[in-house]
């Protein structure tokens, strides 16, 4: 087994044992980069060599005296385009962007770098993360892990296929319709959306771009791993409260626990395509009953369920809260005429629908949202996890900017058919993508709804899950 091989928890104990030096494991990583990212294009904004092996070096030194800075010292990491980076560009995929250079990190940026970890660079992204497609005019596309002439998802398309491609140990993403959970499931690896205020978010000091800390927390930032332990160490690295992210939380429980747990006797409710709400591809309902069957391995009953609300409602809803976000987080970039014109189609439409919104069209989309979390509080009554879909299709061509249809119906927007995605983001709980099997060669995953602030219960089903559920590698 090669070191690029380790899972990243094998990985800090072979450095922090001495066994491996973190220069041989930056060495080991820049080789793989070298040979595999120009197939992929999943790690951007690069540093040179030079500069990263004498930084794993400086981490030797301090290993050498007894000083560990933490769980990631020495790991190679590459934080995603969207989140700030002092030091290293942050072009979140926008051309009007190319150049910029945030003086300081984002908390999580901050939170990994300070547990040790060395930033080789960043992960490529959709252009401000629109779109659950990872392409943009700054770097380009990003293939998908297991082919690169399809799509790898997005927006954390980069962390994902980087990780699955063995190009980092672990990766960071962030969320708001599926973006760590969609690439986790089309690349075969593990993607957690963490409740509403675990990971600190909102923060991007020094970036040029701060906005809104209070209101904007539709998407969020989180971990994804190759295997749940992994997932649940980044996790434990990237959450706890932060001053200058109001909603963070307090407690932090302990994720880096033991995840072994009897779950006989848990329930799952499965809501499969809404009631034929959903459009999704008849392949992938095929492969999701086969998936479900997974949860009896594990000791978990099923049973399919629904929610009590108008789904029409809750889509609209979504509309006009994403659209007050992206309008808001565009705003600055909008306001100049130049950097108007530079920004993709998709983006204009975003930036122009929260525009029309009224203050009383974003009040009532809150009180829908409210409806759904009391209608998923009212389901979890009776069972212990929500199950859905994490993906409408497979993985579509990389020259496709989106799919306009889907099981012989019409997407009316660019990301309807990414609709499965919005409930547990517009509730705020915790989600993840875990792999569930290949279809035509090609990853997907399941997604799983835990409760109200538990992820902790959620990486236990996880942890069990990833025992029964057959790996899925790339052959490259």
């Amino acid at each position: 087994m090669s070191i690029v091989d380790l899972n990243a928890i094998a990985l800090s104990k072979a450095i922090h044992a001495k066994q491996l030096s973190c220069v041989e494991v930056m060495q080991a990583y820049l080789q793989r980069i070298h040979a595999v990212n120009p197939c992929f294009n999943a790690i951007v904004s690069m540093r040179g060599d030079d500069e990263l092996l004498l930084e794993a070096a400086q981490k030797d030194a301090l290993l050498a005296i007894g000083q560990s800075q933490g769980w990631m010292h020495g790991f190679p990491q590459a934080p995603k385009d969207l989140t700030a980076t002092a030091g290293i560009p942050t072009v979140m995929g926008f051309r009007g962007l190319a150049k910029h250079a945030p003086k300081n990190d984002s908390v999580v940026a901050s939170r990994m770098r300070a547990a040790g970890s060395i930033f080789i660079g960043k992960t490529n992204t959709p252009e401000f993360g629109l779109g659950s497609h990872t392409y943009n005019h700054v770097f380009g596309a990003t293939g998908n892990a297991f082919d690169a002439s399809k799509s790898a998802g997005g927006s954390s398309g980069g962390a994902a296929v980087a990780l699955a491609q063995r190009l980092l140990p672990v990766s960071d993403g962030s969320d708001m319709m599926g973006s760590l959970r969609n690439p986790a499931a089309w690349n075969g690896v593990y993607g957690l959306r963490p409740s509403l205020g675990r990971v600190p978010y909102g923060t991007q000091a020094g970036s040029g771009l701060e906005g809104d800390t209070f209101i904007q927390q539709l998407g969020i930032e989180g971990p994804m791993g190759r295997c749940v332990e992994d997932l649940a160490h980044l996790l434990a690295v990237q959450s706890g409260y932060d001053a200058r992210a109001p909603l963070s939380r307090q407690i932090k429980p302990d994720f880096t626990s033991n995840l072994r747990a009897d779950l006989k006797g848990r329930r799952v409710a499965w809501l499969g395509d809404m009631n034929q709400h959903l459009a999704i591809e008849t392949d992938l309902m095929d492969g999701y009953t086969q998936a479900l069957k997974y949860f009896g391995v594990v000791g978990c009953s099923g049973e399919e369920a629904r929610l009590n609300i108008d789904l029409n409602a809750v889509w609209q809803s979504w509309l006009t809260l994403r659209g007050l976000t992206v309008a808001g987080n565009l705003s600055v970039i909008a306001s100049n005429p130049t950097m108007l014109a530079l920004l993709k189609p998709e983006a204009i439409w975003e930036y122009q629908q929260g525009l029309s919104y009224s203050a009383l069209d974003v009040y009532k989309a809150s009180a829908v949202r409210s409806q759904l979390y009391a209608a998923f509080l009212k389901l979890f009554e009776s069972v212990d996890y929500i199950a859905l879909p994490v993906t409408q299709c497979v993985p579509f061509d990389i020259d496709l900017a989106w799919p306009k249809q889907i099981a012989g119906r019409d997407m009316d927007t660019y990301h309807r058919w990414m609709e499965c995605m919005i409930y547990a983001t517009l509730v705020g709980l915790p989600a993840i993508s875990v792999p569930a099997g290949l279809i035509n060669g090609l990853p997907f995953g399941l997604q799983i709804i835990g409760r109200p602030n538990d992820e902790w219960s959620l990486l236990q089903l996880s942890y069990a899950w990833q025992a029964v559920v057959p790996p899925l590698t790339p052959s490259i």
